[in-house]
């Protein structure tokens, strides 16, 4: 994940595209990134989300290399390491949504009784 928070620093570097990229704004990007995404499920079934045919997982492909380039300008920019996000969050959800009292349960964890 470093090197390609790198990566992205660097091609955003030779851009001089610095001054856009503002975490503010990479936010905002990365949700019109999102829902590009959406865009590729909306109106489909379950079964047909699950099994898209070459071109359209192109597409999303896409679309998430797009979302992850988004998230490590933002990383980047706040000095996030995304990974420790996610793990630190995960440690949080275990606390949030006890496996024994919401499994095959949907409801938010405020519902949880």
């Amino acid at each position: 994940m470093n090197d390609l928070i790198e990566q992205v620093k660097i091609f955003r570097q030779e851009r001089d595209w610095d001054r856009y990229h503002s975490p503010k704004n990479l936010a905002m990007a990365l949700t019109v990134e999102v829902s590009e995404l959406v865009e590729h499920f909306l109106w489909l079934t379950q079964e047909q989300s699950s099994n898209l045919g070459p071109e359209k997982l192109a597409q999303v492909r896409e679309e998430i290399g797009d979302i992850l380039i988004y998230l490590a300008n933002i990383c980047d920019r706040l000095g996030i390491d995304p990974l420790e996000a996610a793990q630190d969050k995960l440690q949080k959800n275990k606390v949030k949504y006890p496996a024994a009292k919401v499994r095959g349960k949907s409801d938010k964890y405020s519902e949880y009784v």
